[in-house]
């Protein structure tokens, strides 16, 4: 190879590196409430997994949530919503949120990990890992198993 043609090359690299149509971030709306933690640190991770977010410190979340179809037990600390209107409930992981969008299932409002898992995106505590469930979120109130997360590790 010329010294030219190197640098052709490396000039076209450059420009579909920096093309912005190739990774255009996934805004998200967090509703949540102002003195929650835990939510600014999944705001965090989301926002460190590419993430656009906007947040919303929020009084009455169960009205949100209610308006939103979330049903009470698969609730948890704070909302996000996506530009297409998709609800993604408590410390769901970035990588599925992403899959999710990827391929949105028939029928479903989004994804949910009810309550706050330790050792869940923004529930971290030191080593701590406690396994949990990501649920489907389905448009007629119900939820069935996503995913299971049995290792830190696998939330990313």
């Amino acid at each position: 190879m010329t010294a030219c043609s190197d640098a052709s090359d490396i000039d076209t690299l450059e420009i579909a590196t920096n093309d912005s149509t190739l990774a255009t971030p996934i805004e998200l709306t967090v509703f949540k409430s102002r003195t929650c933690n835990c939510c600014q640190k999944w705001i965090t991770h989301a926002e460190e997994s590419g993430f656009d977010i906007s947040a919303n410190n929020i009084t009455y979340l169960n009205d949100l949530k209610e308006d939103k179809g979330i049903a009470p037990n698969y609730r948890s600390c704070h909302t996000a919503e996506s530009k297409d209107g998709y609800v993604f409930e408590g410390h769901v992981p970035s990588k599925y949120i992403k899959q999710y969008l990827a391929k949105v299932p028939t029928n479903s409002i989004g994804l949910s990990v009810p309550a706050m898992p330790v050792g869940s995106p923004g529930m971290e505590m030191g080593e701590r890992f406690m396994p949990y469930q990501i649920l489907l979120l389905h448009a007629d109130g119900s939820a069935t198993v996503y995913a299971e997360i049995a290792t830190y590790e696998e939330q990313f």
